[in-house]
């Protein structure tokens, strides 16, 4: 399999260090490049959160596009280290925040800040998907107002998930990637 590479912006072109083994969901460039387009001129100044982080292709490609920022959390010590060196390869390590440690552990502690984009695409077939989505729907400070989490999985692990602040707005398909849009519920209250 090719290295990950980053598709547009200021690191375009650059080819990022892969974690090795398949411990990871690895990105194609097809779906990261349709993700992006979605996202748009949005993306700019954005705060994003890439809650398993993998190899960082995706929230390095944030940062690429202009977001302010980009956390990641990873606790695989190799895709940790592999992160961190992505990173200061893609001349962007001043605005990654690279955590080493659980996305769960993260998710169930108070949120310290809001992210207008909530990337979650953990390793598959293991349900982690719905329980990164309950805990942010169970706390949903992490998610900004009108952000959005994105979840990555493969069709075959859709659920429906019984959400009390999130809503899924949208679902797109690539092949055996499936994306899903979430977004704050609206609240009806009457005064708009």
């Amino acid at each position: 399999m090719s290295s990950p590479r980053i598709i547009s912006g200021s690191a375009k072109g650059l080819h990022l260090k892969s974690v090795p083994g398949d411990s990871t969901r690895p990105i194609t460039d097809r779906v990261k490049e349709a993700l992006f387009n979605i996202l748009g001129a949005d993306i700019q100044n954005a705060n994003f959160l890439d809650l398993f982080g993998g190899t960082g292709s995706v929230g390095i490609e944030a940062l690429s596009r202009g977001a302010s920022s980009a956390t990641f959390l990873e606790k695989d010590r190799v895709a940790y280290q592999i992160i961190l060196q992505n990173v200061a390869f893609c001349k962007v390590a001043s605005q990654a925040h690279v955590i080493f440690g659980d996305a769960f552990s993260y998710l169930s502690r108070p949120a310290q800040s809001s992210f207008e984009y909530i990337f979650i695409a953990p390793p598959q077939y293991k349900a982690l998907w719905e329980k990164a989505i309950l805990l942010v729907d169970q706390h949903p400070q992490f998610l900004s107002e009108d952000g959005w989490v994105i979840v990555q999985i493969h069709p075959v692990e859709k659920e429906e998930m019984s959400l009390v602040n999130l809503e899924m707005f949208d679902s797109r398909t690539y092949g055996s990637t499936l994306l899903l849009f979430f977004q704050k519920r609206l609240c009806d209250t009457g005064d708009r």
